[in-house]
Formats: structure tokens, sequence, C-alpha cells
């Protein structure tokens, strides 16, 4: 139920706020179900554990100062001249090829050995998921409506939603593959990272978000995802590392 209430709720902020602010803020998930875990479960959250919480917060805080403040796409004629853009359409024939390439080629051969192959394709295949789900909003407010573009926003609809749950059930499938021959800590920390770097690609060319984003903006946004990056690498990658900040104080007793 929580998951997905989750996922209705990820719906709903990428039809009302910039990709590029929804992408990587869904990192919160990490830090704040980890303290949760510490309380509620029982489980140690150590000091490097509790640094990765802050530096998340701090770094999505920093998202949000510096996010785009307005909205590139807000219509069904808008995303369809997008989607027709020639340079998103080169841009997916390039991400069609690759997936083509992983999939049937390097996949079964480097797969089990590699993480990056798997964290490859499901990453590649956010650039499918998350404009598809921000496009079925767009698309879906023009459904109801009595007018004649409400029939092409139906077809508009049900393409992206195809698209969609192709892309999804590939994406689980290629997880659970990964979680079966890797340390899910450190594949989540990877995933989170090249998920998002590839989203944000997808949806500045697609959307245009960051046209009106000034140099400063775009700085402040950029050491805040390196913020929120490190931050889950240091829940992830480190939970079992077992330092706390008691063991500072500890004398260090040498033996001749």
């Amino acid at each position: 139920l929580t998951v997905a209430l989750g996922q209705i709720g990820n719906f709903l902020a990428y039809t009302a706020v910039p990709t590029v602010l929804v992408t990587p803020l869904g990192a919160l998930g990490v830090p704040f179900g980890s303290i949760l875990a510490s309380y509620l479960l029982k489980e140690k959250l150590n000091i490097l554990g509790k640094l990765g919480c802050l530096l998340s917060c701090a770094g999505s805080v920093v998202l949000i100062i510096h996010s785009p403040k307005s909205e590139g796409v807000t219509t069904q004629a808008e995303l369809e001249e997008k989607l027709t853009n020639p340079v998103f359409v080169g841009y997916l024939c390039i991400v069609l090829l690759m997936l083509l390439l992983l999939i049937f080629w390097i996949a079964p051969a480097h797969g089990p050995t590699n993480i990056m192959v798997y964290i490859s394709i499901c990453s590649l295949l956010g650039s499918f998921t998350v404009p598809s789900t921000k496009g079925i909003g767009l698309a879906a407010q023009d459904i109801f409506h009595n007018n004649p573009s409400s029939q092409r926003a139906l077809y508009l609809c049900l393409v992206l939603l195809a698209v969609l749950g192709c892309s999804i059930i590939i994406q689980f499938r290629y997880i659970n593959k990964a979680l079966e021959c890797f340390d899910s800590s450190v594949f989540g920390a990877i995933y989170y990272v090249v998920f998002t770097t590839l989203v944000l690609l997808a949806s500045a060319i697609l959307f245009r978000e960051w046209s009106n984003v000034g140099v400063v903006d775009f700085l402040g946004m950029a050491c805040g995802f390196t913020t929120v990056s490190i931050g889950i690498v240091l829940i992830q990658v480190f939970k079992e590392f077992n330092f706390n900040i008691g063991d500072l104080n500890k004398p260090n007793m040498k033996t001749d």
C-alpha cells in the first residue's frame, strides 16, 4: 500500500513540477527509510549513515532553492511538438540502439560479472519511464474535455501507457537479475546516480527545463545533486561499516 501511494505521489509530482526537481528528490526515501528503520526496527545506523542522511537532506534543500521556477511544457500541443522534435527523436534512436546491444549481446556475456551492465539497461529505460509519466499527466488533462483534441489526447495517453508499462517490466526484470548477482547496497547507490543522470538528460532534451536556468542556479543544482549522491553512497555502501563516534575516544593500546 505504501509503495503504491508513493508511486501515485511521484506521478502527481511529475505533472506539477519540473522533472529536474522531482527525480533527484526521490532519493529522500533512502535517508528517511534508514532513520525509521533505526528507530522502529532497531537497525544500526552508524556515524557515516547519519552523515549521509544529513548530506542528502542538505543537498535536497539546495536543489529546491535552485530548481527551475516554471514548467517548460504545460499543454498537450506543446508535448506533441516536443515528442516529434528531431533532437529528441535522434536521442531515442541512440538509446534504443544501446539497449538492443546491452540486452541481446552484452548482458548475456558480461551481466553477471559487471554491475554496470544491468545498471545501464535500467537507467537507459528511465529515458522512457519518467518522460512517459509526465506526458501521461499532461495528456490526461485533455481526455475528458469535449473538444477535438480530446481524441488525440486519448491516443497519445494510450501510447505513452504502453511505453511506460514495457519499460517498467523490463526494468523490474533486470533489477531482479542485478540483485541476484550483486550487493543491493552497492547496486542501489550506483543505480540512483546513473538513473538520475540519464533521466535528467532525457528530460532536458524533451522538455528543455534547463533553458531558463542561469549559471548560478545550474551550479547550485549540480552541487545539490552531487551532495545528495554522496549522501546516498554513505548510507548504502557503508551501512555495514562498524564505526561510531565513540571509537575516537578509545585509547590506542600498543603492544611491543
